[in-house]
């Protein structure tokens, strides 16, 4: 048989089965009302009744039909097509009374309040017969709904298997069964999403809220209660295995204070994003474990503005370390500002094709994007690039950064990091650039490391060339979450491979932001700067690392020291407790963003920079690391000993911020 009309007769025979019910709903309500209901002023013979039932059918299957009730799949009805069939009907009931008014016989006709209650027990018995329906399709039940479920399989079509509830059978996946932590609208909608979707792999049973209106009261038979009567003991009597966050718009200190009172109680923690306009650009709605950004439980903050992104814009913007974590991110931005050109310019192939390839998916013909591979250190090639397309605006994304290996590799971290960025700042005064941006890291502050200090220097270089037409400035910032050779996937693959998850020192601590972070706020601190500035941004508190690691394993559904133990390494070479504190207001100069602060550093001249330079040389020469790490203490007169700065940690006003002081004492 042919598909579409197979297909055209089942839809008929459900529309003839549907509207059979509704004949014998209508046909019992004329009974009563017509026949069997006294009256005293109304008596009508059969022939009446008869003619009052045609009209009423007349009426209803007319406006419902026109009304399209009869093409809906009552099985997935909803509110809206509740609603549909109450307005339907109320035209059908005025149509009834107005017809049988104008053209039946008096001894026919029956009174307004008699013809409306007709109208509204039929509307009653409809919607009652579809309400049943929806339950025998969708729940288990009794004895007695399992016998109802088979008596009317016939006309329902619904065989003695229903949707929600069938845990234990064969084939059937047990649900999960979860408490949904807020009772607002986002909250509802997904507990109806859950509810009324049969392959759902979730059961909500509980709300959990604080609006003393909802607490005590059900919304769609699941029951609300306060976070008081939220206690583990009553949640287990459901029992609850998941707990979700349905707040969208939570502030961040609360959803910390949310996830430390939750996670006591074994449940694994999930966050719903409903698909807000500001929030989700795609739209989609997921049930998801929690990002790693969440696990800071701090807001995000958003850097650029409608100045900054008109200033790149048309603009030729070379990118050195493009294809690396900052320097895609970057590009990534850059892109959204519709320059001119995006020149990618990077030592790494792989990386500088993988994003080449996704912003040519991402924008096609509309941006023109080039590659360029090759090294910082070889200035004859940045001539070449430089010459080719001239660029306005420079970042300088291009360096060493792992702290662990540099220790171990002094002459070249020096060589990359120091006499690249010489040479990329040489290059661009030579070719007329606009504006050169450096990024630089928290590591740079009193450096204890080999990759600190070679970040400081190169700051200093860059402050040194205030008195030229090119504007030069750096931009300093923590640890960045997800970028190549940060700690969470370090944490991620760890927790995977069944653990232990390793820490050098369960007392460290550090900044951390996100790579739009940090990339929007070089773009935004290149924008506004005049010259030899060094920007630094407001990172908050500091986070303990021990803190993060056991957060990352109980997401994971393991008990931190119990499934996986968390062990320490000790600290590496170069390594310190603590990050210093990028802020401390008292000593820097505000800008029109309250986040971006300019530090009081009055910088060297070229002069002096050029004689530190030739320490660094002289050293390198020798190929001797210890060599090129007892010039770096020379040229950077805050270059300390870990040891020494470790030493003092219990003191140091970051670890009181990130409670770490009482860990350092005991």
């Amino acid at each position: 048989m042919n598909p579409i009309k197979q297909t055209t007769e089942g839809l008929n025979r459900h529309k003839l089965k549907l509207m059979l019910c509704d004949l014998l709903v209508l046909l019992a309500v004329d009974l009563v009302m017509l026949a069997i209901y006294p009256s005293e002023d109304e008596h009508l013979a059969w022939g009446a009744v008869i003619a009052q039932t045609l009209l009423g059918a007349a009426s209803i299957y007319g406006w419902r039909t026109v009304g399209g009730v009869y093409r809906q799949i009552w099985r997935y009805g909803g509110t809206l097509a509740y609603m549909q069939m109450i307005l339907l009907d109320i035209f059908a009931g005025m149509t009834y009374y107005a017809v049988q008014t104008l053209l039946l016989p008096s001894d026919f006709k029956i009174s307004f309040v008699r013809a409306m209650c007709i109208a509204a027990l039929n509307l009653l018995g409809c919607m009652t017969t579809r309400f049943v329906y929806q339950y025998l399709y969708e729940y288990d039940g009794n004895r007695a709904v399992s016998l109802l479920r088979k008596l009317t399989s016939g006309v329902t079509g619904i065989t003695d298997s229903p949707n929600r509830q069938r845990s234990g059978l064969p084939g059937i996946t047990p649900k999960i069964n979860i408490a949904v932590v807020g009772a607002g609208r986002v909250g509802v909608m997904l507990a109806e999403e859950l509810t009324n979707n049969p392959r759902s792999a979730y059961q909500p049973c509980c709300f959990i809220d604080i609006d003393r209106e909802k607490i005590g009261r059900s919304i769609n038979g699941i029951c609300v209660l306060s976070e008081a009567e939220a206690t583990q003991e009553r949640l287990m009597r459901f029992p609850v295995q998941e707990i979700v966050f349905a707040l969208p718009q939570m502030k961040a200190e609360r959803k910390k204070a949310l996830y430390d009172h939750y996670m006591q109680m074994g449940c694994k923690i999930k966050v719903y994003d409903y698909p807000l306009t500001q929030t989700v650009e795609n739209g989609k709605r997921s049930l998801r474990e929690f990002d790693i950004e969440e696990l800071l439980f701090r807001q995000p903050m958003e850097f650029t503005d409608e100045r900054t992104m008109a200033y790149y814009r048309g603009k030729t913007v070379l990118i050195s370390g493009g294809g690396g974590s900052i320097g895609s991110e970057l590009c990534r931005q850059i892109a959204k500002m519709h320059p001119r050109r995006l020149v990618i310019l990077d030592v790494y192939e792989n990386g500088a094709y993988d994003i080449q390839q996704e912003l040519k998916i991402a924008y096609g013909v509309t941006l023109s994007v080039e590659v360029e591979i090759a090294s910082v250190c070889d200035r004859e090639a940045l001539e070449q690039v430089f010459d080719r397309y001239r660029p306005q605006i420079v970042l300088h994304a291009a360096a060493h950064k792992h702290v662990p290996l540099m220790e171990h590799n002094c002459c070249e971290a020096v060589k990359n990091n120091v006499f690249g960025t010489l040479n990329m700042v040489s290059v661009s005064e030579a070719f007329g650039v606009e504006k050169f941006t450096m990024i630089s890291t928290d590591k740079a502050v009193n450096p204890t490391n080999v990759m600190g200090a070679t970040k400081r220097m190169c700051e200093m270089i860059v402050q040194s060339r205030a008195d030229g037409k090119t504007i030069f400035s750096a931009t300093r910032f923590g640890n960045v979450l997800g970028s190549n050779g940060s700690v969470i996937p370090l944490f991620k693959r760890q927790i995977m491979n069944g653990g232990p998850v390793t820490l050098t020192d369960r007392r460290i601590i550090r900044y951390f932001m996100t790579i739009p972070e940090a990339s929007q706020l070089v773009l935004q601190s290149g924008a506004m700067a005049r010259s030899g500035e060094l920007y630094v941004l407001d990172m908050g508190k500091p986070v303990r690392i021990l803190e993060l690691a056991e957060n990352m394993i109980r997401l994971s559904g393991y008990e931190p020291y119990k499934d996986i133990n968390i062990i320490e390494t000790g600290l590496r070479p170069g390594e310190k407790l603590y990050e210093e504190l990028l802020i401390r207001t008292e000593e820097l100069d505000k800008t029109e963003n309250s986040l971006i602060f300019v530090e009081r550093d009055k910088p060297l001249s070229r002069a002096q920079i050029d004689g530190k330079l030739q320490i660094l040389r002289e050293a390198i020469a020798t190929q001797d690391d210890d060599a090129v790490r007892d010039a770096l203490k020379r040229v950077v007169p805050d270059y300390h000993d870990p040891e020494e700065v470790n030493r003092s940690a219990v003191e140091a006003q970051e670890m009181r911020m990130a409670g770490g002081s009482e860990a350092c004492a005991g």
